[in-house]
Parts: C-alpha cells; structure tokens; sequence
C-alpha cells in the first residue's frame, strides 16, 4: 500500500523530477535592439534556464572596434530582458577551451547557442568551433531585418547632409530643411530604409499574454523610447514598482518626426515597441499611443497613476504646445519619476558622431560582411 512505503514515493518524484537543461548565449549586446531580444527570446526557448554572456569592452575593441555603450549599460540592458535568468559579465569574445569547460563545470550549461549568421575571430575561424565539435552547440535564427551596423549607419547618415554634427541632432532648423512632412513613405534615414517585417506572431512571441487582474493598479508611461537603452529600462522598472500592472504607451513615428525631426526615429513604430515589450517589467504596450492622455482613454484601460520621467529629450518643436498631460493632472494621478539615469537617444547618437570616422570604418568592413550572409542565407525553421 502507498502509505506503507513514504519513502519509497519519494524516491519516485525524484527519479521523475527532470533536469532543468541549462542554455548560454553570448554577445556584446552593444545598441540593444529587438533582434538581441529574439535572439534570447529563441536561446531560452531551447532549455528551461538562460545564462547570457557580455562580452568585455577590451574584447570588443580588439575583435571589432570600440563599443558604444559602456560594459554597465550593456548589462542593464540584458538584465532588463524578460527570458534572461542569469548575466556573466566580462565574458571572452572566443569560446575558448578553457572558458567552455568553465560553463560546464561552474554554471553547469549544457548547451550553447548561436545565430545562424557567422561569428568569425580575426584570423577568420569559427569563435563556436570547440563548441561544435562537443556537440554542445545549438543554433537559432538571426532576426531579419536589423543589426547593430545597421542603426549605427541610420545614426550616421544623420550628418550627411549638414554641416555640423550638433545642428544634426539639436537644431529644429536643420530638420525643417529635410522635408518634414512625408510621414506617410517607408521609414527612411539618409538612405537607410528599415528591413523589418512585423508579423501578428512575433508580436504575439514578445507579449505576455496577460491583461491587467480587476483590482490591478494599472500604472501608465508613454514616449518614443527611440533607441531603446539603459535610462529606459531603469524609468520602466521603477514605474512598474508603482502598481501591479506597467501599460507603456508607444508613441508613432508621425509624432516622433514632429518633436524631434525627419530624420527621428532611428527605430520605426514595430521596432521600438518590440524592444519595450522584451523588457522584463513591461506588462502591454499600446502600439502607436495618442501623444495626449485623455479621460476615455485613461477609462478605457482603468488606469490608476500616469507618470513620466524627469530625463527626456530636449524638443525644440515643443514651445507654446499644449501639456499632454493635463488631463490625469487634473484627475489627481499624475506623477513625475526623478530618473535614475541621464542618458538619451541623442546622448547615445552623439556618442557615434563624436568617432564617427571610426565607425563609419567599422561599418564599411561589417555591411561587407553583412552582405554576404545576406546573399548566401537559407531558410532556417527554428524561430
């Protein structure tokens, strides 16, 4: 009889407990975009635990130039990652021997995964060869349509046309010069058409899934998050801490370009709200938000406390403008959030218009690169 043999019982749920398959990916992570995420979105569904590597600045400069963002924005970056369960900083460009054996004694991984775009060191060998021969490689999917290259060549292609890197980025009369009014063409930037083709599935694989619970305290933010980086996760996260349930509001790309110039955003509407969705403290997104927040709306989604950050980005376009916000000001739910970070989407630009020889040098040799995997790519199932 089964109560005559406890331990016995035990001993079964033991056998049948299965082992939590432990995945590792690596990257530099450098200008996080929502190809990162899929990328560890698709590595964590490949196990049950995702350890991410970051790749070190000094690796960085040695295999590819120099990062723009620095080592600790990079780690907020995938440590804000919904499927991201630990963080390995510092981790070497190459899997070496000695490294691999490391992740299968000490972080206890059992398999490690890649794109199936080809990661080369300087001498041209395969940086996942030791991996291969193991037999403890796994491959995903590169997510179509964007790179790092390619949004550092939209941010350089802003300085084309002007005279002054700071006119590019500050002036409202340099973007009045650009043509501000075609908001309806494909989103271009100097010659950089965006790739992405949004599909209902993938929104459907970035998104929880969930709507608020009827008692929820549902906490609203909008904006552009344009170049999504490490001051929007920290004002996301602490806006989460406020409620039970974080609604970002997305705003189009029509009222990016007005605020901000033709040549914003540097990541178009689908772009930019995949990348907020990834975000581990984000709950829903409303895709293409009103840029005011009116009564129905604030109704219509049961919203308790609508905030916004002290940091921002500087809009020239913006004087005389009416206040987007004086309806939940009015209702009394309307709070300012001291930012933890100060960093911008244009902060971060200037960053690459300050070197930009050096990365339009950089740019040249991987849209090479680029272009080959491009021409010699074939289907892979796995997404």
């Amino acid at each position: 009889m089964p109560h005559l043999f406890p331990d016995l019982r035990g001993f079964h749920k033991k056998k049948l407990a299965k082992k939590r398959v432990r995945v590792y990916m690596d990257g530099c992570f450098d200008l996080m975009h929502y190809g990162h995420a899929n990328a560890l979105r698709q590595a964590k569904a490949l196990g049950d635990e995702l350890v991410v590597g970051v790749v070190s600045d000094e690796e960085i400069i040695s295999n590819k130039g120099p990062p723009v963002l620095s080592m600790q924005e990079r780690l907020a970056l995938v440590s804000g990652l919904k499927w991201v369960d630990e963080v390995i900083p510092n981790a070497p460009y190459e899997i070496t021997e000695e490294f691999m054996n490391r992740l299968f004694k000490e972080h206890k991984i059992d398999y490690i995964i890649h794109g199936d775009d080809p990661c080369l060191l300087p001498d041209g060998t395969d940086a996942y060869a030791l991996a291969k021969k193991v037999g403890r490689y796994k491959q995903i999917k590169r997510t179509e349509g964007v790179s790092s290259t390619d949004i550092v060549g939209r941010i350089l292609s802003c300085i084309k046309d002007v005279k002054s890197e700071e006119v590019c980025l500050e002036s409202s009369g340099a973007f009045d010069n650009l043509n501000n009014t075609q908001h309806n063409r494909p989103l271009i930037h100097g010659g950089h058409i965006s790739h992405f083709l949004p599909t209902s599935r993938r929104i459907v694989q970035f998104s929880n899934g969930k709507g608020p619970g009827p008692n929820s305290r549902v906490v609203y933010i909008d904006g552009a998050f344009d170049l999504f980086h490490a001051g929007h996760v920290e004002i996301l996260k602490k806006a989460r801490q406020l409620g039970d349930f974080l609604l970002v509001g997305i705003y189009t790309d029509q009222t990016v370009s007005e605020l901000r110039g033709s040549h914003f955003p540097l990541m178009n509407l689908h772009e930019r709200s995949l990348s907020v969705l990834a975000c581990r403290y984000v709950d829903e997104v409303i895709i293409g938000a009103p840029w005011e927040v009116t009564k129905d709306m604030i109704t219509t989604f049961n919203i308790s406390s609508v905030v916004h950050g002290t940091i921002a980005e500087k809009n020239p376009l913006l004087h005389g403008e009416s206040d987007p916000y004086v309806v939940p000001k009015s209702m009394g739910i309307f709070q300012m959030l001291e930012s933890p970070k100060d960093i911008t989407t244009t902060s971060i630009a200037k960053r690459i218009i300050a070197n930009h020889e050096i990365y339009l040098k950089r740019n040249a040799k991987k849209e090479a690169s680029e272009k080959k995997y491009y021409a010699e790519k074939k289907y892979v199932a796995v997404d």
